[in-house]
Protein backbone atom coordinates (compact mmCIF):
# COMPACT_ATOMS: atom_id res chain seq x y z
CA UNK A 1 0.00 0.00 0.00
CA UNK A 2 3.12 2.26 0.44
CA UNK A 3 3.92 1.86 -2.88
CA UNK A 4 0.74 2.68 -4.16
CA UNK A 5 0.24 5.90 -2.02
CA UNK A 6 4.04 7.21 -3.22
CA UNK A 7 2.69 6.57 -7.00
CA UNK A 8 -0.31 8.64 -6.07
CA UNK A 9 1.94 11.23 -4.52
CA UNK A 10 4.40 11.54 -7.50
CA UNK A 11 1.44 11.28 -10.05
CA UNK A 12 -0.27 14.73 -8.67
CA UNK A 13 3.10 16.11 -8.51
CA UNK A 14 3.51 15.30 -12.31
CA UNK A 15 0.84 17.35 -13.00
CA UNK A 16 2.32 20.58 -11.64
CA UNK A 17 -0.99 21.97 -10.23
CA UNK A 18 -4.71 20.79 -9.85
CA UNK A 19 -8.08 21.82 -9.75
CA UNK A 20 -9.91 19.08 -7.99
CA UNK A 21 -13.24 17.74 -9.38
CA UNK A 22 -15.11 17.94 -6.10
CA UNK A 23 -17.96 15.38 -6.16
CA UNK A 24 -19.40 15.32 -2.06
CA UNK A 25 -17.57 11.61 -2.36
CA UNK A 26 -14.87 10.08 -0.44
CA UNK A 27 -12.72 9.38 -3.19
CA UNK A 28 -12.67 12.90 -4.76
CA UNK A 29 -12.31 14.65 -1.35
CA UNK A 30 -9.23 12.35 -0.28
CA UNK A 31 -7.84 12.76 -3.42
CA UNK A 32 -8.14 16.44 -2.76
CA UNK A 33 -6.74 16.32 0.80
CA UNK A 34 -3.26 14.52 -0.98
CA UNK A 35 -3.20 17.20 -3.95
CA UNK A 36 -3.57 19.83 -0.89
CA UNK A 37 -0.34 17.90 1.39
CA UNK A 38 1.59 17.94 -2.50
CA UNK A 39 0.67 20.97 -3.83
CA UNK A 40 -0.02 23.13 -1.18
CA UNK A 41 -1.82 26.74 -2.94
CA UNK A 42 -1.64 24.78 -6.43
CA UNK A 43 -4.64 22.97 -5.48
CA UNK A 44 -8.11 24.12 -5.55
CA UNK A 45 -11.52 22.19 -5.71
CA UNK A 46 -14.05 22.75 -7.83
CA UNK A 47 -18.05 21.51 -7.83
CA UNK A 48 -20.17 21.43 -10.84
CA UNK A 49 -24.06 20.90 -9.42
CA UNK A 50 -27.21 20.81 -10.91
CA UNK A 51 -30.88 19.05 -10.45
CA UNK A 52 -29.25 16.23 -10.32
CA UNK A 53 -26.96 16.62 -7.50
CA UNK A 54 -29.25 16.28 -3.72
CA UNK A 55 -28.74 19.53 -1.96
CA UNK A 56 -27.60 17.67 0.96
CA UNK A 57 -24.85 16.68 -1.24
CA UNK A 58 -23.52 19.94 -1.75
CA UNK A 59 -23.33 20.95 1.81
CA UNK A 60 -21.57 17.70 2.73
CA UNK A 61 -18.97 18.64 0.15
CA UNK A 62 -18.57 21.93 1.28
CA UNK A 63 -18.04 20.65 4.66
CA UNK A 64 -15.41 18.25 3.91
CA UNK A 65 -14.13 20.97 1.84
CA UNK A 66 -13.81 23.20 5.53
CA UNK A 67 -12.26 19.93 6.99
CA UNK A 68 -9.47 19.70 4.52
CA UNK A 69 -8.82 23.20 4.17
CA UNK A 70 -9.62 23.56 0.89
CA UNK A 71 -11.41 26.67 -1.18
CA UNK A 72 -14.42 25.09 -2.98
CA UNK A 73 -16.13 26.69 -5.83
CA UNK A 74 -19.46 25.84 -6.78
CA UNK A 75 -20.38 25.84 -10.53
CA UNK A 76 -24.11 25.58 -11.76
CA UNK A 77 -24.94 23.61 -14.75
CA UNK A 78 -28.48 23.84 -16.47
CA UNK A 79 -28.74 20.12 -17.61
CA UNK A 80 -32.42 20.17 -17.14
CA UNK A 81 -32.61 22.94 -19.71
CA UNK A 82 -31.00 20.79 -22.97
CA UNK A 83 -34.08 18.35 -23.92
CA UNK A 84 -31.77 15.95 -25.43
CA UNK A 85 -30.48 15.46 -22.04
CA UNK A 86 -33.75 15.63 -20.30
CA UNK A 87 -35.10 12.76 -22.42
CA UNK A 88 -32.69 10.80 -20.17
CA UNK A 89 -30.89 8.50 -23.36
CA UNK A 90 -28.52 5.80 -22.03
CA UNK A 91 -25.78 8.13 -22.74
CA UNK A 92 -27.18 10.96 -20.30
CA UNK A 93 -24.02 10.06 -18.22
CA UNK A 94 -21.44 11.16 -21.45
CA UNK A 95 -23.08 14.47 -21.60
CA UNK A 96 -23.24 15.63 -18.39
CA UNK A 97 -19.50 14.84 -17.85
CA UNK A 98 -19.02 17.11 -20.87
CA UNK A 99 -20.60 19.44 -19.64
CA UNK A 100 -18.86 19.59 -16.41
CA UNK A 101 -15.19 18.92 -17.90
CA UNK A 102 -15.70 22.12 -19.90
CA UNK A 103 -17.17 23.93 -16.92
CA UNK A 104 -14.17 22.67 -14.77
CA UNK A 105 -11.58 23.72 -17.27
CA UNK A 106 -12.88 26.47 -17.83
CA UNK A 107 -12.24 27.16 -13.66
CA UNK A 108 -8.68 25.60 -13.25
CA UNK A 109 -8.03 28.63 -16.57
CA UNK A 110 -9.07 31.08 -14.55
CA UNK A 111 -7.66 30.03 -11.32
CA UNK A 112 -4.25 29.32 -13.46
CA UNK A 113 -3.94 25.98 -12.83
CA UNK A 114 -2.59 23.10 -15.12
CA UNK A 115 -4.89 20.28 -15.22
CA UNK A 116 -8.20 19.16 -14.01
CA UNK A 117 -8.47 15.66 -12.24
CA UNK A 118 -11.18 13.49 -11.05
CA UNK A 119 -11.91 10.54 -8.46
CA UNK A 120 -12.34 8.05 -10.93
CA UNK A 121 -10.87 4.79 -9.30
CA UNK A 122 -9.59 1.09 -10.48
CA UNK A 123 -12.72 -0.01 -9.28
CA UNK A 124 -14.96 2.12 -11.28
CA UNK A 125 -13.72 0.58 -14.34
CA UNK A 126 -15.95 -2.52 -13.64
CA UNK A 127 -18.91 -0.73 -13.96
CA UNK A 128 -20.53 0.61 -16.22
CA UNK A 129 -18.80 4.42 -16.74
CA UNK A 130 -20.28 5.93 -20.49
CA UNK A 131 -18.63 8.87 -18.26
CA UNK A 132 -15.16 8.44 -18.51
CA UNK A 133 -15.16 8.65 -21.96
CA UNK A 134 -15.79 11.86 -21.88
CA UNK A 135 -13.82 13.08 -18.97
CA UNK A 136 -11.12 11.85 -21.13
CA UNK A 137 -12.04 13.93 -24.53
CA UNK A 138 -11.56 16.58 -22.39
CA UNK A 139 -8.18 15.94 -21.25
CA UNK A 140 -9.18 15.07 -17.65
CA UNK A 141 -6.68 13.00 -15.73
CA UNK A 142 -7.04 10.02 -13.24
CA UNK A 143 -4.41 10.09 -10.31
CA UNK A 144 -6.08 7.25 -8.54
CA UNK A 145 -5.84 4.84 -11.76
CA UNK A 146 -2.05 6.31 -12.75
CA UNK A 147 -1.28 4.97 -9.22
CA UNK A 148 -3.62 1.59 -9.71
CA UNK A 149 -5.33 2.41 -6.59
CA UNK A 150 -9.03 1.15 -6.21
CA UNK A 151 -11.99 1.89 -3.18
CA UNK A 152 -10.35 0.10 -0.40
CA UNK A 153 -7.56 1.54 -0.41
CA UNK A 154 -8.77 5.19 -0.47
CA UNK A 155 -10.81 4.69 2.51
CA UNK A 156 -7.15 3.19 4.07
CA UNK A 157 -5.95 6.39 3.18
CA UNK A 158 -8.84 8.21 4.41
CA UNK A 159 -8.39 6.14 8.21
CA UNK A 160 -4.81 7.06 8.43
CA UNK A 161 -5.49 10.74 7.54
CA UNK A 162 -7.92 10.94 9.94
CA UNK A 163 -10.77 12.47 7.79
CA UNK A 164 -14.10 12.19 9.59
CA UNK A 165 -15.53 11.57 6.89
CA UNK A 166 -13.88 7.94 5.73
CA UNK A 167 -16.72 6.00 6.00
CA UNK A 168 -19.55 7.63 3.66
CA UNK A 169 -21.84 5.21 1.37
CA UNK A 170 -21.24 6.45 -2.19
CA UNK A 171 -24.18 8.41 -3.60
CA UNK A 172 -24.38 8.92 -7.39
CA UNK A 173 -26.00 11.38 -9.18
CA UNK A 174 -29.83 11.08 -8.88
CA UNK A 175 -30.79 10.45 -13.10
CA UNK A 176 -29.45 6.52 -11.50
CA UNK A 177 -32.74 6.40 -9.85
CA UNK A 178 -34.75 7.06 -13.00
CA UNK A 179 -34.94 4.36 -15.64
CA UNK A 180 -33.53 5.65 -19.27
CA UNK A 181 -36.24 6.86 -21.69
CA UNK A 182 -38.21 7.86 -18.46
CA UNK A 183 -37.83 11.78 -19.13
CA UNK A 184 -35.91 13.47 -16.17
CA UNK A 185 -37.82 16.21 -14.37
CA UNK A 186 -37.06 18.36 -11.32
CA UNK A 187 -39.98 17.11 -9.51
CA UNK A 188 -38.77 13.81 -9.66
CA UNK A 189 -35.27 14.40 -8.74
CA UNK A 190 -36.32 16.10 -5.98
CA UNK A 191 -38.90 13.42 -4.96
CA UNK A 192 -36.40 10.82 -5.21
CA UNK A 193 -34.13 12.44 -3.07
CA UNK A 194 -36.54 13.63 -0.08
CA UNK A 195 -37.33 9.80 -0.47
CA UNK A 196 -34.04 9.15 0.34
CA UNK A 197 -33.30 11.45 2.95
CA UNK A 198 -36.26 10.38 5.09
CA UNK A 199 -35.18 6.72 4.63
CA UNK A 200 -31.66 7.39 5.66
CA UNK A 201 -33.15 9.33 8.82
CA UNK A 202 -34.22 6.31 9.69
CA UNK A 203 -30.73 4.46 9.73
CA UNK A 204 -30.90 2.82 5.80
CA UNK A 205 -27.45 3.33 4.41
CA UNK A 206 -26.88 2.21 1.90
CA UNK A 207 -30.00 2.74 -0.09
CA UNK A 208 -31.51 4.00 -3.13
CA UNK A 209 -35.13 4.63 -4.25
CA UNK A 210 -35.43 4.15 -8.10
CA UNK A 211 -38.16 5.27 -9.76
CA UNK A 212 -40.56 3.69 -12.26
CA UNK A 213 -43.46 5.98 -13.23
CA UNK A 214 -44.76 6.18 -10.20
CA UNK A 215 -43.83 3.11 -8.50
CA UNK A 216 -40.97 3.65 -5.78
CA UNK A 217 -38.79 0.73 -6.12
CA UNK A 218 -36.29 1.14 -2.76
CA UNK A 219 -33.35 -0.92 -2.49
CA UNK A 220 -32.05 -1.27 1.08
CA UNK A 221 -29.49 -3.89 2.33
CA UNK A 222 -30.79 -7.39 2.73
CA UNK A 223 -29.54 -7.36 6.61
CA UNK A 224 -32.15 -4.42 6.77
CA UNK A 225 -34.72 -5.68 5.03
CA UNK A 226 -36.54 -7.05 8.79
CA UNK A 227 -36.31 -3.32 9.96
CA UNK A 228 -37.95 -1.90 7.12
CA UNK A 229 -40.79 -4.40 6.87
CA UNK A 230 -41.48 -3.43 10.53
CA UNK A 231 -41.65 0.10 9.49
CA UNK A 232 -43.07 -0.47 6.37
CA UNK A 233 -46.18 1.44 7.38
CA UNK A 234 -44.90 4.77 8.07
CA UNK A 235 -42.49 4.37 5.06
CA UNK A 236 -45.46 4.06 2.60
CA UNK A 237 -47.30 6.99 4.34
CA UNK A 238 -44.13 9.19 3.97
CA UNK A 239 -43.42 8.17 0.50
CA UNK A 240 -47.33 8.43 -0.75
CA UNK A 241 -47.42 11.71 1.07
CA UNK A 242 -44.60 12.98 -1.41
CA UNK A 243 -46.55 11.98 -4.65
CA UNK A 244 -45.39 7.86 -4.91
CA UNK A 245 -48.56 5.78 -5.52
CA UNK A 246 -47.18 2.82 -5.03
CA UNK A 247 -43.71 2.00 -2.73
CA UNK A 248 -41.88 -1.51 -2.97
CA UNK A 249 -39.14 -3.01 -1.78
CA UNK A 250 -36.84 -4.76 -3.96
CA UNK A 251 -35.86 -8.41 -2.35
CA UNK A 252 -32.68 -8.49 -4.17
CA UNK A 253 -31.54 -5.85 -2.03
CA UNK A 254 -29.11 -2.66 -2.47
CA UNK A 255 -27.26 -2.69 -5.39
CA UNK A 256 -25.37 -0.01 -6.95
CA UNK A 257 -25.77 0.39 -11.39
CA UNK A 258 -28.94 -1.56 -10.98
CA UNK A 259 -30.96 0.53 -13.73
CA UNK A 260 -28.28 -0.47 -16.03
CA UNK A 261 -30.35 -4.13 -16.72
CA UNK A 262 -33.57 -2.28 -17.24
CA UNK A 263 -34.53 -2.10 -20.82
Amino acid sequence: MAGKRGRLRRAIRGHGSLLVAFSGGVDSAVLAGVAAEELGDRCRAAMVVSPLVPESTVLRARSMAQELGIPLEIRKAPLLDDPGFRANPRDRCYRCRKVMAKALKEVAKIQGLSRVADGTQCDDLREHRPGLLAADEEGIVHPYLEAGIGKEEIREIAREMGYGFRDLPSSPCLATRIPYGQELTLDDLQRVARAEELLSARGFSPLRVRLHGRVARIEVMPREMERFFSLRGEIVQELKGLGFRYVTLDLEGFRSGSMDGVP
